[in-house]
C-alpha cells in the first residue's frame, strides 16, 4: 500500500494519526481515501470547487506531483507521499 505522511499541524484532524496507508493507485484515489476517513481535512485541502489548494503541495518521493502527473501521478504499492502545507511567516 502507499503510504501517506501527514504532516503535524493536520494531525488534529487525524487523531493524531502521522500516516496513511491506502490502496489508491493515483494521488488523488489516496488523498480522497484520506478525506473520506478523516472529513475534518477535507477544507484543509481542497478548496470549494474540489481542487487541491494552491498553498498545499503534495510530493510522491521527492518530487513536486506538479512536476509529474499533478493528482493524476500514479503511485505503487511501496509509494511515500507527503502533504507539505504553505506556513507563512517572516520579518516584522
Amino acid at each position: 500500500m502507499a503510504r501517506l505522511i501527514i504532516p503535524s499541524p493536520l494531525r488534529k484532524f487525524t487523531g493524531d494519526q502521522a500516516s496513511f496507508e491506502s490502496t489508491g493507485s493515483t494521488v488523488n484515489e489516496v488523498i480522497q481515501q484520506l478525506v473520506e476517513q478523516h472529513a475534518g481535512l477535507k477544507p484543509h485541502l481542497f478548496d470549494q470547487e474540489g481542487k487541491l489548494r494552491s498553498f498545499v503541495r503534495v510530493y510522491v518521493g521527492d518530487e513536486d506531483i506538479h512536476s509529474l502527473q499533478k493528482e493524476d501521478t500514479p503511485v505503487a504499492t511501496e509509494t511515500v507521499i507527503s502533504i507539505i502545507p504553505a506556513i507563512a511567516g517572516g520579518k516584522d
